[in-house]
């Protein structure tokens, strides 16, 4: 044990934290194993540590912003604010699937036991004021969040946090649930740290939630300079911002300014890319990718159009159901309507073959389920049998397909089966219930984007007797009502996690079904799958989490909560030439916020 980890551990016993001796103060910790950098690392191998630092970029957005409180439930935050202004103790590395590096933490401590984990602040750490960062701001902030005027979000991400404990100027404890493997790391890389002076007004707080257009009081590396409602934002680089060389953020946020420019729809926004208006896009429709980035400034070199390798795991996008709706209730209904989805031909007529159908809640990763279950996996679930249905314990079923011997015609006849014996028929020019009611949906969009794949979709279930809508909102709109849960079916990206821990409370479980806010949009009440998400919290190996991720992905799967969609394989980018990049890629990233955080303009080109 190095000579400042030994002083550490005996401070905190001196302190009496009633935390064992056994402890060891960290630069950085690993879920597993031991982090990939080692104590005095200079920076991460994916940034460039002597980038030039300057110039200015310019950035789009789809939709508008109506806060600077990227905290609260209500309205829609500016972008940016998460990445730019913010920071948290710790960041995780792009190139490691679960490690932490210290940022506003100089030492981490984390009891065998894993019952709480200490930091100690760096005493160079600054809020965009000037005042020091303390163990109080951290303690506050943590409350602040926890709090009911804050998101919901934080009150279910952090349930097993049983509080934060303030040690000195800078050194707070948090207490946790020892089961929950993941949550110091949670609370390390997910609490977001400001100060108790963001909102105050001549000596006197506003509540947290009355905090709007407040300008935001943080230790980030930027901060919030011009700001048009709704429509731009822009960020400057603070020239005093206190971390610029500790090692996770040399090389790193090398852009004297960066800004957002909001469009409302995604025609406009290609067209002003085209036209030079910013500097970087991530294309995520196939059909953009395919017809619309071209022309003289591509042949010319001005415009750089790429294919970067992505390793992510891809989580799972689909259509949601929400079996808060009575007529989404029984999973026979829910396998029907996924029978009208034809993937295949939408993949050769829209996606220009671009695509890979999501098999697992855990697409791209070693946790998804495959074939039936494992000794291991039957382990888990057999106290569970009487509960589950008998096709969790078969081969998992896989989305439907019209791969050749299958069709569209003999998954539709499989359907019509599914709904009759759910008791639906057709008659008088529409499948209809027992009481007479129609069957009708609305799928609930912010983009009409996805007009042209609700479509085909609909037309199918017409042939079912189901008549499914589009709706298109604006981006205020569509956020209210799905954190009301006012929908029938939405468009979702239940994002991917390299290990997956803590999200799975907002997503699946019970407690976040009736939290406005939260991420459960299936509005799935399941003891089962609270239980399966538990063992995944609290296993105390790669294997076992494994084991468990597997068995939760197979439950989730046999009730065909969702319609899944599909993935790619590579990130879609296209940028200027005046912007470059570290030759080494990361492994784990979204291009924008890597981009973001180790791109730079070339010198004597000093961007837009």
């Amino acid at each position: 044990m190095r000579k400042r980890q030994k002083f550490f551990a005996g401070l905190l016993w001196g302190l009496g934290t009633l935390l064992p001796l056994q402890l060891w103060a960290a630069h950085g910790l690993a879920l597993y194993g031991e982090p990939k950098y080692p104590p005095g690392f200079t920076h991460f191998e994916y940034v460039n540590p002597d980038a030039p630092r300057g110039g200015s970029i310019t950035l789009s957005m789809l939709g508008n912003y109506d806060k600077l409180n990227p905290f609260t439930l209500k309205g829609i935050a500016a972008i940016g604010l998460d990445q730019l202004v913010f920071e948290s103790l710790a960041t995780s590395s792009m190139d490691e699937p679960a490690s932490i590096y210290g940022v506003l933490a100089q030492d981490m401590v984390l009891a065998p036991d894993r019952s709480s984990v200490t930091f100690r602040l760096h005493p160079a750490a600054r809020f965009s004021n000037g005042d020091a960062v303390t163990a109080a701001d951290v303690k506050y902030s943590f409350d602040t969040l926890r709090s009911k005027l804050a998101s919901p979000v934080f009150r279910t991400y952090w349930a097993d946090v049983k509080g934060a404990v303030v040690l000195d100027a800078r050194t707070i404890r948090f207490d946790l649930a020892p089961a929950n493997r993941e949550l110091f790391m949670v609370i390390a890389t997910q609490l977001p740290v400001f100060s108790k002076k963001w909102g105050m007004e001549n000596g006197v707080a506003k509540p947290f939630d009355q905090i709007v257009f407040d300008t935001p009081i943080a230790s980030g590396p930027y901060l919030v300079d011009q700001v048009d409602l709704g429509r731009n934002i822009s960020y400057r680089r603070n020239p005093d911002y206190w971390g610029k060389d500790i090692p996770a953020r040399r090389g790193t946020f090398n852009f004297d300014r960066v800004t957002f420019r909001y469009y409302a729809d995604e025609f406009s926004r290609i067209q002003a890319y085209r036209a030079g208006e910013f500097d970087f896009i991530h294309e995520n429709a196939a059909k953009n990718w395919a017809r619309n980035y071209f022309g003289a400034k591509f042949e010319s070199g001005e415009l750089i159009k790429t294919e970067l390798p992505n390793s992510n795991s891809q989580g799972m996008q689909c259509f949601v159901f929400n079996i808060r709706r009575d007529k989404f209730k029984d999973w026979r209904v829910r396998r029907a309507i996924a029978l009208a989805m034809d993937f295949e031909w939408m993949n050769r007529q829209l996606f220009y073959n671009q695509y890979t159908r999501n098999p697992s809640f855990f697409t791209n990763t070693e946790f998804a389920a495959t074939g039936t279950p494992s000794a291991a996996e039957l382990k888990l679930l057999e106290p569970y049998r009487a509960q589950l249905s008998p096709r969790v314990f078969e081969a998992v079923l896989p989305p439907p397909t019209t791969k050749p011997p299958h069709s569209l015609r003999d998954n539709l006849r499989e359907a019509r089966a599914l709904l009759a014996e759910a008791g639906w028929a057709f008659r008088d020019g529409a499948l209809r219930n027992a009481q007479g009611e129609a069957f009708e949906f609305e799928v609930l969009l912010d983009t009409r984007t996805w007009e042209r794949i609700v479509a085909p979709f609909a037309r199918n279930l017409d042939k079912l007797g189901i008549h499914a809508r589009a709706r298109v909102t604006d981006a205020s709109l569509y956020k209210k009502r799905v954190d009301d849960y006012d929908y029938d079916m939405i468009v979702h990206w239940f994002t991917g996690s390299q290990t997956p821990g803590n999200e799975l409370m907002l997503r699946f479980a019970s407690a976040a079904a009736d939290e406005k806010g939260a991420d459960n949009f299936i509005g799935l009440k399941d003891p089962v799958v609270d239980a399966l998400i538990h063992r995944v919290l609290m296993v105390n190996s790669m294997e076992e989490l494994l084991i468990a991720s597997r068995a939760l992905d197979r439950v989730l799967l046999a009730g065909q909560y969702v319609i899944p969609h599909f993935h790619n394989r590579v990130h879609r980018v296209s940028f200027k030439s005046t912007l470059a990049h570290p030759a080494t890629l990361p492994l784990y990233y979204q291009s924008l916020d890597w981009m973001l955080m180790s791109w730079w303009v070339k010198q004597g080109m000093k961007g837009k």
